[in-house]
């Protein structure tokens, strides 16, 4: 079974349908039949219930989809950063970013990035969850992760570069959002919360914490992404509790207070341990410098709340306009 094979397979899995798929692959029908044929004689199983009328899945056909759209998506990754290389960059570097880093930390590495490796092409993923990086790490999607520890492998090696402290997102017309001061953990119990999935490293400290406090937070709704996390505060949904470094993330109607006797969440570096590429090194240090710049922003700017609607980072140069980083 090759690549091409897989794309036949992808194509009738995604339309349900052969002749829909023959058209998207511009091919006839018989001989795309007659592939996916051969696919399921060589595999030993049934990976499509067929009937006059539609064409299903089976559980072997559900994994087969889910596993070949990532081995066509590697293979295409792989032939962009042949291709790139070949064209003269220096190297290419496929970084993964947690949610919360992706609006101050991500474009601060991103900048220096381009100036002390400027031959280097940078794939940046953001928005991610740290059990997906580690996946990825460890299946060699993913050259080095920024994420919010713990990790379960070994095979990792981590280098904390900060390390956040919790705060409260409020609605402009929660009552909590009119006090001063920092908010005890205990006057959220009963409040609507919203919040990261549980397998989330930053909802594991915030469940520990409530659990510390004396009550089960109360969870109406989950985002991965900390942008959609904020848009729910903003909507009135509930409260949330964030890292200190999600706050220009905000949207509009949000107001921020800081968490009295706050929980730290840190946020490392990873990589698969015996990694032996250079640029590895290298962006360990750029993340450390911009790490204390973020740092440094984060103290000199004052909790309030952030007009304006959630937008992503700007990566870009404005000067040329193929400086925006690639997002798989």
């Amino acid at each position: 079974m090759d690549l091409r094979q897989l794309r036949y397979f992808v194509a009738v899995a995604e339309e349900r349908h052969f002749g829909r798929a023959a058209e998207r692959l511009h091919m006839a029908q018989p001989p795309l039949s007659q592939q996916i044929k051969q696919i399921e004689a060589e595999l030993g199983v049934q990976l499509l219930e067929r009937t006059t009328r539609k064409v299903d899945l089976t559980d072997a056909g559900r994994l087969l989809l889910d596993r070949a759209r990532q081995l066509l998506a590697d293979a295409e990754d792989l032939i962009a950063d042949v291709r790139e290389v070949g064209q003269g960059a220096a190297g290419v570097l496929r970084v993964g970013f947690a949610g919360s880093a992706t609006y101050r930390l991500m474009p601060s590495i991103v900048r220096l990035a381009r100036t002390e490796l400027p031959g280097v092409r940078l794939h940046v993923i953001g928005e991610l969850l740290t059990p997906k990086m580690e996946q990825a790490l460890l299946e060699n999607r993913l050259d080095v992760a920024v994420l919010r520890p713990p990790v379960e492998s070994t095979e990792l090696a981590l280098d904390e570069v900060a390390e956040d402290r919790l705060l409260v997102a409020i609605p402009n017309a929660h009552p909590l959002a009119a006090e001063s001061g920092p908010v005890e953990l205990e006057r959220l119990a009963g409040e609507d919360l919203v919040g990261y999935p549980r397998q989330s490293a930053v909802s594991s400290i915030v469940w520990e914490a409530c659990r510390r406090a004396g009550f089960r937070p109360r969870i109406v709704q989950e985002a991965t992404e900390t942008s959609t996390l904020l848009a729910f505060v903003a909507s009135g949904m509930g409260v949330a509790l964030v890292p200190d470094g999600a706050r220009p993330a905000t949207a509009a109607r949000v107001t921020y207070r800081a968490l009295a006797d706050a929980p730290a969440v840190g946020l490392s570096l990873a990589w698969k341990a015996g990694a032996t590429s250079p640029l590895i090194p290298a962006f360990q240090a750029i993340a450390h410098r911009a790490a204390d710049q973020v740092r440094q922003d984060l103290l000199a700017s004052p909790l309030a709340p952030v007009e304006g609607a959630p937008a992503a980072p700007d990566l870009s140069d404005p000067s040329d306009p193929s400086s925006q980083p690639e997002t798989p």
